[in-house]
């Protein structure tokens, strides 16, 4: 039957017995062998009564088990809901409810905080650590490794990823077989990845950057990946020799740099380096040249699209870009007003058409159409600008987007919580520069007349709701916050006067 992301991407790997997977511990593991593994859990999911359609929600660590999940589900025709594992009870449970969750997967640590989630939730409940191990692979080892593949066409969902919403309430982009692939098909030509690629993975695979990049290019080229569970600056460097390309976050290049050991004879090997996720700084592009001769390739995506544009492998990569449009993608600057396109050289809200764009936000049929045109252009709020050759720079981000460490962070959502704590008044957050993490959210408060705050209640009260690179890293107590004319909060005058809070 046909499945047409299971079979680019799995089925053409069944039964191989060359590598795919190379783990820290020294072992591997053939993309045979996680065929295998993924088919087993296709079987184990069903016997639990899942069917085409249903949604799994997984909050586990990283692992080949993990990867396999997602694989399995793909196999199956279940909708793919990765979470991030540093989410709260209270955060899962709202992802468990909204999306109407079959199945939550998590670790076994984490099952007196989910067990009353999915029984609310009339979810059934697994349990996956970082090794694999728990009561879904205990099952799954029950069943063989064969699974008959769901049919799917290529307008069927196969992932949910939700992102925060500038209300608060967290939206689920709905992310089609054709979405992935196609996505998976341009970024493997354009970036001219083959079988003898080895990528070093070190992103998280609940993001669409490891998942829906990383994984799915080196399933489709055919080549293996150099599986780390996280970023590790001593593993990057140990396993580097192994590799020919590597996928990361701005951090990823920062952290390299202030190594001793990456020198430009540990990288004359690598084929290609790739950053996305969060602006790269101009002053990292040019160090990481001077130190490698390498230079960086940056690209633009985001959880709706997953990649959008790129600069080029053959040609100008330049630093301040995002580079020019994917094949069979359509970008444009637009009026955020009229929505008229504008000439090049005039900064307005980017707008993005493909067949990478979702097909909209689960269950939210008003903020879909508010956000998806008619003619198939999304609009992303994100601002640019592009040049006369087609090079695309994003200038600002519009709903006061903070991307930390690469995970998006948006302050309403950290507001809400904020301006509910004893004597808050009101809040703003911002996004401050950070020399590690790119920027980091700061929270300004303004307490109630004779109030005192107590900011590390606050603290403690923000930690105990939100995942942790959501929880601002500094608060700042100030008399009134700044408003215009028509009474909205500057936060431009904020992130000026508050831009060297995390100097050393």
């Amino acid at each position: 039957m046909p499945n047409p992301l299971y079979d680019a991407l799995f089925a053409r790997h069944a039964d191989q017995d060359t590598p795919f997977l190379h783990l820290p511990d020294g072992s591997t593991m053939t993309h045979g062998q996680f065929i295998d593994t993924a088919s087993r859990y296709a079987n184990a999911l069903t016997s639990k009564g899942l069917a085409p359609g249903d949604r799994v929600a997984v909050q586990v660590g990283k692992s080949p088990d993990a990867l396999a999940l997602y694989a399995a589900c793909v196999q199956a025709g279940l909708v793919f809901l990765p979470l991030n594992p540093a989410y709260t009870p209270a955060e899962v449970e709202y992802f468990v409810f909204d999306a109407s969750a079959s199945l939550l997967i998590c670790d076994p640590g984490s099952i007196g905080d989910l067990v009353d989630v999915a029984a609310n939730n009339q979810a059934e409940l697994e349990t996956m650590d970082i090794t694999g191990r728990g009561t879904l692979r205990d099952l799954a080892a029950e069943h063989g490794h064969r699974f008959a593949t769901a049919e799917r066409t290529e307008n069927d969902l196969a992932a949910i990823l939700y992102t925060s919403g500038t209300t608060g309430r967290s939206k689920g982009a709905m992310l089609s077989q054709k979405n992935l692939l196609s996505n998976a098909e341009a970024l493997t030509k354009a970036w001219q990845f083959s079988k003898t690629d080895v990528l070093l993975h070190a992103l998280p695979i609940f993001h669409t950057h490891g998942l829906f990049v990383a994984t799915n290019v080196m399933l489709l080229s055919g080549g293996a990946m150099v599986f780390l569970p996280k970023l590790d600056a001593d593993q990057l460097i140990r396993f580097m020799p192994r590799a020919t390309t590597l996928m990361g976050v701005p951090t990823f290049y920062t952290r390299l740099l202030a190594h001793d050991d990456f020198t430009a004879c540990l990288t004359a090997h690598m084929r290609l380096f790739i950053s996305g996720s969060a602006p790269l700084l101009a002053d990292t592009h040019t160090e990481f040249e001077e130190r490698t001769g390498h230079r960086i390739l940056e690209r633009y995506g985001m959880t709706e699209t997953n990649m959008n544009t790129s600069n080029p492998y053959d040609g100008p990569r330049r630093a301040g870009t995002v580079g020019l449009p994917l094949p069979g993608i359509e970008v444009k600057v637009c009026d955020p007003e009229t929505g008229e396109t504008l000439p090049d050289g005039d900064i307005g809200v980017v707008e993005v058409r493909g067949p990478n764009v979702f097909q909209g936000y689960w269950r939210m049929p008003e903020k879909t159409a508010a956000e998806l045109r008619a003619d198939g252009f999304f609009i992303t709020g994100d601002l640019g600008v592009m040049d006369d050759q087609g090079y695309l720079s994003i200038v600002g981000r519009g709903k006061d987007l903070i991307i930390s460490g690469g995970y998006n962070i948006y302050p309403k959502e950290i507001e809400l919580l904020l301006d509910d704590q004893p004597g808050v008044m009101e809040s703003a957050v911002i996004g401050a520069p950070h020399a590690d993490l790119g920027e980091a959210p700061v929270g300004v408060l303004v307490a109630q007349p004779d109030a005192a705050l107590d900011i590390e209640a606050i603290n403690t009260a923000l930690a105990g709701k939100l995942a942790r690179f959501k929880c601002p890293r500094a608060l700042v107590v100030i008399d009134e916050l700044p408003r215009n004319a028509m009474g909205k909060v500057q936060k431009n005058l904020l992130r000026a006067q508050y831009a060297d809070v995390f100097a050393l």
